[in-house]
């Protein structure tokens, strides 16, 4: 077992790269979601590409381990050779993915990496990154049902309750998988029958639904309306109940969105309705 974390002494994490940082981000949030119980302060340490920016995040690491008695944990895409051993110097657990991965795949495909910074994600791509764009242009553009008339350019239309994360899915899969997505809320209007709203009858096969815990959707449309009907219990429940019940008479499909990250639940939709990205 490792050390015994108090609630005053915590463990910091950096992700440093020499780049964004978004990959070696993503890397490390994944890692440390493994150890629940631990109590680590997550600090990213983007464009660390220089002698005297390194000395920088050296001493904020060395100050970390200082205030808290407790090993940091640095988890690094530098590329530099260089930068790297400069990193290895100091008093954290290091856990480089270019030593872990690079060597042997260049052994694999017999050649050397280019070791360039930003690869990843530059705009190398111009094809790619104007899809992106478009996608994420699209997303804003058909939010909450405002242009209707695009559904059928859409490759998907997620629909559900007012506060579902339906807006804020769209936007992840419009900018991470270059997906059309526009979402329409289903209101109070719309429950008066338990059939699909008109407006989307003719989209059907393009509609995945999002649902809710009802406790949670009265916390976030508290934050939005305090002490409103909108926000009370009530409403709440009725809606998350008459939506769910449209939705399996209309055989669309949907999830529950209570307990799911955004990137988990674009990732999850995609997989259940069978939906290819556009752009890796």
């Amino acid at each position: 077992m490792g050390d015994s974390v108090s609630s005053a002494r915590k463990r910091t994490a950096f992700f440093i790269s020499d780049g964004t940082g978004l990959t070696v981000e993503g890397i490390g949030h994944s890692l440390l979601a493994q150890f629940r119980d631990q109590q680590v302060e997550q600090v990213t340490v983007p464009y660390v590409d220089s002698e005297a920016r390194v000395n920088q995040v050296l001493q904020r690491i060395e100050n970390a381990a200082r205030e808290s008695g407790l090993q940091p944990i640095i988890i690094t895409s530098i590329v530099s050779d260089q930068i790297r051993k400069q990193l290895h110097q100091s008093s954290a657990l290091m856990l480089d993915v270019f030593e872990s991965y690079l060597a042997p795949l260049a052994t694999l495909f017999g050649t050397d990496p280019a070791r360039t910074v930003g690869i990843s994600h530059g705009i190398a791509d111009n094809r790619r990154y104007t899809a992106r764009i478009d996608a994420v242009h699209f997303a804003m553009d058909n939010d909450d049902g405002r242009r209707t008339r695009e559904f059928e350019s859409a490759d998907i239309i997620l629909v559900g309750v007012s506060r579902s994360g339906k807006t804020p899915t769209c936007l992840y899969l419009a900018l991470q998988f270059g997906l059309r997505a526009a979402n329409y809320p289903i209101t109070e209007e719309d429950m008066d029958s338990t059939s699909l709203p008109k407006i989307l009858r003719p989209f059907q096969r393009k509609l995945f639904g999002l649902t809710i815990d009802p406790r949670r959707l009265v916390s976030i449309r508290q934050e939005r309306r305090a002490n409103s009907r909108y926000a009370s219990p009530e409403q709440c429940e009725f809606e998350v109940r008459q939506v769910e019940q449209m939705l399996r008479r209309a055989q669309v499909p949907y999830l529950d969105a209570t307990e799911l990250s955004v990137e988990e639940l674009a990732t999850r939709l995609m997989s259940q309705a069978g939906i290819e990205r556009r752009i890796g």
